[in-house]
């Protein structure tokens, strides 16, 4: 089934979740032995024993929850509630294309805001994809990067999984500008919060046999790769996750982490 992209939480970036779930999920913490140090990961130990924590958290909780609601949930319903947590993804768009200078990339994404909320009901039809409006997906923490602020090491979050020390920085940004930080009913929020992290893993759950070798190592190289396709804008080259070979997003890797 064809999936809407997150907002990520970017992170993932996307995601804050793109996610919270971009790596609850991040796979063996064994290290291979022939496997080279990457000169991006110097604080490698450390990251490994993260991902293995948010390993043991998807393989025992989220996971099976996602399969059981990727079980009971039909595919229109499924895509409908990503398309709807997407939809509020935009208005993080428009705002941090503004502070990047892309004011036509600001444009489109508050274009389908706007159409998608109204015409595709609270967002749950993506009717602007339709209509061949789209925008690319900005975070805080690649306006920190047009602003000029280095990237800095790599690094595993718990419960947020891969992002670096400049992405790190952008996550309150990216937190309060997103429309369920302002729910005042907690039940409310907590409820969207883990629907949306739910849905996000079972839209990951096919994605699971694509890893190869060392999982760690292969997480960490392709979410770094792909965020440096998200920062420049995809000047480096075709996407590497967009092909038909390896159809990945930003917050595909988590999946592969659920062995």
């Amino acid at each position: 089934m064809n999936r809407p992209s997150t907002q990520s939480i970017p992170g993932s970036g996307r995601v804050l979740l793109a996610g919270l779930a971009l790596v609850v999920l991040s796979g063996c913490a064994t290290t291979s032995g022939g496997t080279e140090a990457n000169p991006e990961d110097p604080w490698e130990g450390f990251n490994r024993g993260v991902f293995a924590f948010n390993d043991t958290l998807d393989r025992y909780a989220l996971k099976p929850v996602a399969q059981g609601y990727h079980f009971v949930t039909p595919d229109p319903v499924e895509t409908g509630v990503g398309n709807f947590f997407s939809n509020l993804g935009e208005i993080r768009t428009t705002l941090n294309s503004l502070l990047q200078g892309k004011g036509a990339n600001a444009g489109a994404s508050t274009g389908r805001f706007l159409i998608n909320s109204t015409v595709g009901v609270l967002g749950i039809f993506d009717v602007a994809s339709h209509m061949d409006l789209t925008a690319r997906e900005e975070d805080f923490g690649q306006t920190l990067a047009v602003w000029g602020v280095d990237s800095g090491p790599y690094l595993v979050l718990p419960f947020l999984g891969p992002s670096t020390v400049r992405d790190t920085g952008g996550l309150p940004v990216d937190f309060y500008t997103y429309p369920v930080t302002y729910v005042e009913d907690d039940t409310v929020r907590y409820s969207l919060t883990g629907l949306r992290l739910i849905d996000t893993r079972a839209g990951l759950l096919d994605q699971e046999d694509l890893i190869r070798g060392d999982r760690y190592s292969f997480i960490r190289d392709t979410w770094l790769q792909r965020r440096r396709f998200e920062v420049s804008d995809g000047e480096l080259g075709e996407d590497p996750f967009a092909s038909d070979g390896f159809d990945l997003e930003g917050t595909d890797f988590d999946d592969a982490f659920a062995e």
